[in-house]
């Protein structure tokens, strides 16, 4: 490994190296910030310009850091304006922007860049020390096994309802699981519930239905609301609290901690990646905080944007242990890398390491360099990016629905999906109206296909349910999902029953 770390280092920090680790990194970071324009689109743009390059190391590092830039950059949407163009950072807006609302859209965005660059540095560390070992790991995990990951990761669904939404939650996750089934199935090809539309073909876009459930409807709220649409971040427009303090620090660290750790695991399987990692995160962190701190969850708690600001970047770096040493993509963004690899003429898998260290070595060099640029860029620009917010609401309406139909246009390349988001955005308004928890939703219908496709594969292998007592790690998985669920509910029982208690004692 040391010699592999040697060549690495030699490879990454040539001249060219370094520049194509910048070079990607801003480009990704400013990408990031638009909503619709994800890793995915930059990634399969950004490919020729690899391949014109011809050093297959200097174009990997290209691409990567154009990768790990757009998710580090794109929490910034998310926090000022509600509008996460992907995925990963939807969770990242619960109380990114509650905390901007507040007038410190400087600290939010400072958490976010100092959570995003401690993932991606633990991760990259653990990247380098358990690739191999973990590769074999990933290898364990089979259909009834995603299966039961994605049944935990729909068990997150009590973390993001409040106090006695439960049954809302449950009711938007299952109504987002039926959205997921509109359109081809990967297992049957014919279409189901489009109604003959043949733009459904293809289903609901995510992006599209990402910005409905929460960039539409705040625009409208700012309309709906004359007091909210005076004023942009504070009275004055000055943006403040651009620190945290050594409180604060405290308090984010140990969520930091073991969110990159999770997030690095939960990336390192193929499928998972990146979302299922910031839900879980939050989940996790909300599920384990005092009483008092959940509460202050979804409401613009800081713990709130560390736990999926650092699962998703520490799960992005985790994505490349099954890319680079089996060959196999853990996600859409990693698959369009492998067609880069591959139009590289570089055979990523098992002896990669072995016949050509210097790419693999460097790949992992410039994520630590990388994640450096990326905090060096980011920190001094949080002033100017949070004057966003400053922006009088009269003017600011207009932007936020300007990048919502923008995004939703680019992410199909079909102007069906602008109604669509109309539609859909109108029933999230009124859903909001009336108080029902829209996270659930986006969870359901992200993990939807992956969870179904799953399930159908493991009742082919095993001729029925037996996969769950049959396979040791589903019915592990499906236990902590089962806790997941209810350690919540026995929370929030023990807590009434000791405040009754207290009463009756006075």
């Amino acid at each position: 490994m040391l010699e592999g770390l040697m060549t690495g280092l030699a490879t990454a920090f040539t001249f060219t190296n370094i520049l194509m680790v910048i070079g990607g990194c801003l480009i990704g970071t400013f990408i990031g910030m638009l909503p619709g324009l994800g890793p995915m689109s930059i990634i399969a743009i950004m490919i020729p310009v690899a391949i014109t390059i011809g050093d297959p190391s200097a174009a990997l590092i290209l691409l990567a850091g154009v990768y790990y830039g757009a998710v580090f950059g794109g929490s910034t949407s998310s926090i000022l304006i509600n509008a996460p163009g992907v995925a990963s950072t939807v969770a990242t807006s619960f109380d990114g922007y509650p905390l901007a609302r507040s007038g410190q859209a400087g600290k939010a965005l400072t958490v976010a860049a100092i959570s995003s660059f401690a993932g991606g540095t633990i991760g990259a560390v653990l990247l380098m020390v358990f690739a191999p070992a973990l590769a074999s790991v990933a290898l364990l995990f089979h259909s009834s096994e995603y299966f039961a990951l994605m049944v935990v990761g729909l068990s997150a669904i009590a973390a993001f309802a409040g106090t006695g939404q439960v049954s809302k939650a449950l009711l938007m996750t299952f109504l987002g699981l039926i959205m997921a089934t509109v359109g081809e199935g990967v297992l049957f090809n014919s279409p189901r519930f489009t109604m003959g539309i043949m733009d459904l073909q293809s289903g609901f876009g995510f992006i599209t239905l990402a910005m409905a459930m929460f960039a539409l409807p705040e625009a409208i709220y700012l309309v709906l609301d004359p007091n909210r649409s005076k004023t942009g971040d504070g009275d004055s427009g000055k943006i403040s609290n651009l620190r945290i303090d050594r409180s604060e620090a405290k308090k984010i660290a140990p969520v930091i901690g073991r969110q990159s750790i999770q997030g690095f695991f939960i990336g390192v399987l193929p499928g998972a990646g990146a979302t299922i990692a910031s839900f879980l995160g939050y989940a996790v962190e909300r599920n384990i905080a005092p009483k008092e701190e959940q509460d202050r969850f979804g409401k613009g708690e800081i713990k709130g944007i560390a736990a999926p600001e650092s699962a998703n970047n520490a799960a992005c770096t985790g994505s490349f242990v099954p890319l680079l040493t089996l060959g196999i993509p853990g996600s859409g963004t990693t698959a369009i890398l492998l067609g880069a690899l591959i139009a590289l003429n570089v055979s990523p898998g098992p002896r990669l390491m072995i016949d050509e260290p210097q790419i693999f070595w460097a790949v992992i060099i410039s994520m630590y360099l990388g994640n450096l640029v990326l905090l060096i860029l980011n920190l001094p620009l949080i002033p100017y990016i949070a004057k966003v917010l400053a922006v009088p609401r009269n003017f600011l309406i207009p932007f936020i629905l300007f990048f919502t139909l923008m995004g939703a246009y680019i992410g199909q390349n079909n102007a069906t999906e602008l109604l669509i988001l109309v539609g859909f955005g109108v029933c999230a308004t009124i859903l909001r109206f009336a108080d029902y928890p829209l996270a659930p939703l986006l969870i359901g219908f992200i993990l939807g296909p992956l969870l179904e496709n799953n399930f159908s594969r493991a009742m082919q292998l095993y001729d029925g349910m037996s996969f769950i007592w049959q396979r040791p790690m589903t019915l592990g998985l499906l236990l902590i999902a089962v806790l997941l669920v209810v350690l919540p509910s026995y929370r929030q029982r023990r807590a009434r029953a000791r405040a009754e208690g207290v009463a009756d004692g006075d």
